[in-house]
């Protein structure tokens, strides 16, 4: 049986001795391209799931009104409370008899009184026959 120690002496021709530290090289180089891809990985994930996480709490918050309106949100909060109020005080004018009539009701309305009057003075003639 041999001995092996640290004076223990090998022979191997050069261009096996080359092969293996150009081996070792491409190994190395290998692994750390795949960590850093790995690392490029991790922290892409990270970063959409901070993304998502912040869009989950916009879509739940901004319908509740947490995170503000937009100024045409605003806008047309106050054009439909100045409807309401509008629509609120015609309704009471037409509840009291007070409704104000368009033009073509009056039109309408000063077309059966001509008509009325018309038909009240043939009736007169025909009375008076």
């Amino acid at each position: 049986m041999a001995n092996i120690n640290d004076e223990t002496e090998i022979s191997m021709p050069l261009r096996n001795l080359l092969s293996l530290v150009f081996g070792t090289a491409i190994a190395v180089w290998a692994y750390f391209g795949i960590i850093e891809r790995i690392n490029s990985i991790e922290t892409s994930i990270m970063m959409m799931e901070a993304d998502v996480e912040r869009n989950s709490e916009f879509r739940i918050r901004w319908p509740r009104g947490e995170l503000g309106a937009l100024p045409a949100d605003a806008e047309q909060f106050l054009l439909m409370e100045h409807m309401q109020e509008e629509l609120e005080k015609l309704t009471e004018q037409i509840e009291s008899g007070d409704a104000p009539y368009d033009q073509q009701q009056e039109l309408t309305l000063a077309w059966y009184s001509e008509r009325l009057a018309q038909l009240e003075a043939k009736v007169e003639q025909l009375k008076s026959r």
